[in-house]
């Protein structure tokens, strides 16, 4: 095995560059998670929730989000080969069509089917954190945010700055990174530039992805904002193993563009945001890679949404309240040509009660024109116990529409089933926090209960699968994590970080005789998840990460993963990663052999 290290560098002028700052050890206390209307700080949350920071995400043994992801406790990440060129998102237990994706608040559920929602536009290098909330968020964002939502999150600098990165590894893989703010008086903009690819870990699972990310701001006043995006995302890939193991010769194609703009109001204790935003995700598909005549799908899926969010602050508390209306469309030459319309209206209420005891409820009602009217109460209620310990407890609602692949699709291994009635779900967690001088941890019990899960079944390997309701599944876990960032170092030896985490679910998913399951028995039963980021002086820092995963109906496997970077937050570093270091034999989605020990570096620089 090797370490290809990218040496040839594009010349820049360093004399008159100032190094990034870093905060690796910063206090999350007071981070305002970005939700679209009540946004309460880090610590007065009363559910759980990871933030990931942009350090965190630069020292992560990791090329792509989804590899960063995997390292969240109580997120299953289901990579089908190197980087999840292709990846599945679960929370809790869930499928990863039962997971809400979003960018800055906006909304990325593709109608034709959950394996795209990690079709995320954005360069790895751009993004500033991640806030993961697990548990139901139907009552803030709607449908589809069952099981919980991923919130990715960019930032505008008013500072010029100018970032690259380059790597090379195993499997002919390469990549190029270009990030890189340029604000004009009150103009702020960024624009980022990416492209990776390989020849892949096995037959046929090659990839080549690009992406390019560009998002400006202007502060009209001191009342008004505007904020507008435009980004676009072109994957290809060998598919072997990804929807059935009968055709290693699957080849996929897929280019996502999004665009939005927005407009924020505040005047005092009132805040209002209007947004409308557009995507398109096209989908082409072979079951054959070089005879398209063979079995061949075209998709082309649109969503147009208007959204309204607000909040706000009086002496009985904080009021959220919003609307949506969000067009859903696709051409397909299998799924066949379909529209539906969804809209929403959301208010809830934050009060204090006492000087230790906060109440926050509120309800999301959808409409649906296949469905009706959908209502989504949920609430959370948090108790101050001390200064350092938070206890806290939570009820909600769930809901989830089939995909269009859901309902119509129809091929050799898979066809749809037209019947299909929405998921449904009742949740309840109770948890407490402890924060100390950059410790934190935290322990939660949930319980979520649905009705008709949607879940793709077949008698025999004969026959094609097909999604059929499932009428009561009953999931409970526990959660457990424990993080320490030390706050002061030696000049030499420095423990930065030290994070452990359990989750244990258990389904009451019962095998039937003559009936084999596609997901639901590949649900995350056992997880732990453990690392530490230690540093040898002020150039040099080596994080280590390690995975044990047990799936319901799987083998456990354990990874172990190490990235060393030298001069991370100066004008010119170097990096290199192992992914894999026992070189464990194991299956995370379909049937794609995970690849054994494999190796990557690169380089950084920084200019500003």
């Amino acid at each position: 095995m090797r370490i290809l290290i990218l040496a040839t560098l594009i010349s820049f002028n360093l004399n008159h560059a100032n190094a990034q700052t870093d905060s690796t050890t910063q206090n999350l206390n007071e981070v305002i998670i970005q939700e679209n209307r009540i946004q309460i700080p880090f610590s007065k949350q009363s559910r759980n929730i990871s933030v990931i920071t942009k350090p965190q995400i630069e020292t992560t043994p990791a090329r792509s989000l989804q590899e960063v992801l995997a390292f969240v406790p109580g997120v299953d990440v289901r990579q089908r080969g190197v980087t999840g060129v292709q990846a599945d998102i679960g929370i809790r237990g869930g499928s990863f069509n039962q997971t809400l994706m979003l960018l800055n608040g906006i909304k990325l559920t593709d109608p034709q089917t959950g394996h795209h929602m990690m079709n995320i536009p954005v360069p790895l290098i751009n993004i500033d954190r991640v806030e993961v909330l697990k548990g139901p968020a139907s009552r803030i964002f709607g449908q589809n945010a069952y099981a919980g939502a991923i919130n990715i999150i960019t930032d505008l600098s008013d500072q010029k700055n100018l970032r690259v990165q380059g790597y090379a590894g195993d499997f002919g893989m390469k990549g190029l990174n270009f990030a890189g703010s340029l604000p004009s008086g009150k103009y702020k903009q960024n624009l980022s530039i990416s492209y990776d690819d390989s020849n892949g870990h096995w037959y046929n699972s090659d990839y080549q992805v690009s992406n390019i990310f560009y998002e400006g701001g202007l502060d009209l006043n001191d009342h008004h904002s505007l904020r507008g995006m435009i980004a676009y995302t072109d994957r290809s890939f060998g598919a072997n193993g990804f929807y059935t193991s009968a055709f290693p010769d699957q080849w996929e194609s897929l280019q996502t563009t999004l665009g939005a703009l927005s407009h924020t109001y505040t005047q005092n204790r009132f805040k209002l945001n209007s947004r409308a935003y557009w995507r398109r995700n096209k989908d082409e598909y072979r079951l054959r890679r070089n005879e398209p005549s063979f079995y061949q799908n075209f998709h082309t899926s649109d969503i147009y949404a208007l959204e309204l969010n607000g909040s706000y602050e009086s002496k009985i508390g904080t009021t959220g309240f919003g609307a949506e209306v969000r067009q859903e469309k696709i051409e397909s030459n299998n799924l066949g040509n379909h529209e539906r319309v969804l809209a929403g209206l959301f208010l809830e209420h934050l009060i204090q009660l006492g000087s230790k005891t906060d109440l926050r409820a509120g309800v999301y009602s959808n409409y649906y024109n296949d469905y009706g009217w959908k209502h989504f109460p949920g609430l959370e209620l948090g108790f101050q116990a001390t200064e350092e310990i938070r206890l806290y407890s939570g009820y909600g609602k769930s809901f989830r529409i089939p995909t269009y692949t859901d309902l119509y699709y129809v091929g050799p291994t898979n066809i749809g089933n037209p019947d299909l009635q929405p998921e449904q779900a009742q949740n309840f967690e109770v948890g407490a926090k402890w924060t100390k001088a950059g410790l934190f941890a935290e322990l939660v019990y949930f319980n979520r209960n649905t009705d008709n899960l949607i879940e793709w079944v077949r008698p025999d390997a004969n026959t094609p699968w097909q999604p059929q309701n499932f009428n009561e599944v009953s999931f409970n876990g526990i959660e457990a994590a424990f993080t320490y960032r030390w706050q002061r170092r030696s000049s030499m030896l420095q423990i930065k970080e030290l994070m452990l985490s359990y989750n244990y679910i258990d389904a009451s998913l019962v095998n039937q005789p003559g009936v084999e399951t596609r997901y639901a028995f590949t649900a995350l039963r056992n997880q732990m998840i453990g690392g530490f980021l230690v540093g040898l002086g002020s150039k040099i820092e080596l994080n280590t990460k390690m995975r044990y995963v047990e799936r319901i109906s799987q083998d456990p496997y354990f990874l172990l993963d190490m990235r060393l970077d030298y001069n991370r937050i100066g004008k010119l570093g170097f990096f290199a990663e192992v992914s894999n270091m026992t070189n464990t034999d194991y299956i995370e989605a379909g049937t794609v052999q995970m690849p054994g020990r494999w190796l990557r570096a690169g380089f950084m620089i920084n200019l500003d």
